[in-house]
């Protein structure tokens, strides 16, 4: 993929989110999605000698919010 099309579908991932938010999703629950966002982001590109532990854990973290 190149940088272009990443950046295509970040912009598209958080696009479709805050069409959500604009029908009634809570700030809190808006900024939770996009912090899962983030770490997936991070996760798809991260091997696991790498922080992939950390980062789950992030994860993990996040959805408890």
């Amino acid at each position: 993929m190149t940088a272009k099309e990443k950046a295509v579908e970040l912009y598209n991932s958080y696009f479709d989110l805050g069409r959500d938010f604009t029908r009634g999703v809570s700030m809190r629950e808006f900024a939770k999605q996009c912090a899962l966002i983030c770490c997936n982001e991070v996760l798809g590109y991260m091997g696991a000698d790498r922080g992939h532990q950390y980062w789950t854990e992030v994860k993990a973290e996040i959805e408890k919010l």
